[in-house]
């Protein structure tokens, strides 16, 4: 079998993409979405009909709605591709304001239940930052199933875990990006990869602590760069990856082990580490990596956010 089917074996299999019809021929089990993924389909001519076609039907919806109706609708065609869930994430620009968060995540499952969708094949996508996890917090005990993007320490996971989370998202590449920047040209490619590569290093600790520590939040490696650090997190709960690396793996044979399992975890000596604020801001701000790449990311996706705004503002200048 090739390398995708192998996978299949150990790790529920996740597209990351806004290019529906991509799904079709890979056959995920879930997807997930963000700002900037939706505004890259977008500028396709195959999905401009989705934005022409949410205007007309909500000629007087606010910008924030019709971002929304938008997100909402290609989550749902997704849903007709996958027979799992889709991660829908809310505006990056209220990555600190929890009720504001709140309040967005409600009208997005509004929204789909409006579509006819059920609630329990939707992740609402969250920054991981103190008030969005706090917003998860409350998102999850009204029956709203929770992804908590933007993770990139042990810190967050735990933080998430405690919330009640249902799925964290662990991002492997910018991770690795970080510290491949920071070593210049003292990186040497070769001994950091595989099993060797920080950010695939990463996401092992928050499985072998959530293994350890009996939590049953889900954990889903996301921001692969390539097929290495996929293979690496052979085992991980689920993995969401580009449809260019989902090709190449599927274009590959060759043998795939399970990386990640309970026995691994088993032993692992990782003492609990208290939830708490302080302790959350502390040794977020004491991880260089971790503090960067939050701010980071959270930038990237206000701006690609503002992008949608305007395109949906000049299409509806067009009429």
């Amino acid at each position: 079998m090739n390398q995708l089917d192998q996978l299949r074996k150990f790790t529920t299999v996740v597209a990351d993409t806004g290019d529906f019809e991509s799904m079709r021929e890979h056959k995920p089990t879930d997807a997930t979405t963000n700002p900037s993924l939706i505004l890259k389909a977008l500028s396709k001519d195959a999905y401009r009909p989705i934005l022409q076609d949410t205007l007309a039907r909500y000629p007087e919806a606010t910008p924030a709605d019709t971002l929304d109706h938008i997100l909402v609708e290609f989550g749902r065609r997704i849903l007709e591709i996958v027979p799992g869930r889709v991660s829908t994430e809310v505006d990056a620009r209220l990555s600190f304001d929890t009720e504001g968060t709140v309040a967005r995540a409600r009208r997005i499952i509004e929204l789909y239940d409006q579509a006819g969708v059920d609630r329990k094949r939707v992740l609402i996508k969250i920054a991981s930052t103190w008030e969005g996890i706090a917003a998860a917090r409350i998102l999850q005990k009204e029956g709203i199933a929770c992804n908590m993007t933007l993770l990139f320490s042990l810190i967050q996971a735990v933080v998430c875990a405690d919330a009640g989370v249902t799925l964290i998202s662990p991002f492997v590449g910018r991770i690795y990006d970080w510290h491949k920047k920071a070593a210049g040209s003292g990186w040497v490619e070769a001994d950091n990869s595989g099993i060797n590569d920080p950010g695939v290093q990463s996401v092992t600790r928050i499985y072998q602590y959530y293994r350890r520590h009996g939590i049953k939040t889900e954990i889903m490696g996301a921001s692969f760069r390539n097929v290495g650090q996929v293979l690496a997190l052979a085992g991980c709960d689920l993995l969401t990856i580009s449809p260019e690396l989902l090709s190449e793996l599927a274009a590959t044979d060759g043998s795939v082990t399970a990386q990640l399992h309970e026995s691994m975890a088993a032993k692992a000596n990782i003492d609990s580490i208290a939830p708490e604020e302080k302790n959350f801001r502390f040794l977020l701000n004491e991880d260089a990596m971790a503090t960067e790449k939050l701010s980071e990311g959270i930038r990237t996706f206000v701006a690609d956010a503002i992008g949608l705004d305007k395109l949906i503002e000049a299409s509806r200048k067009k009429g």
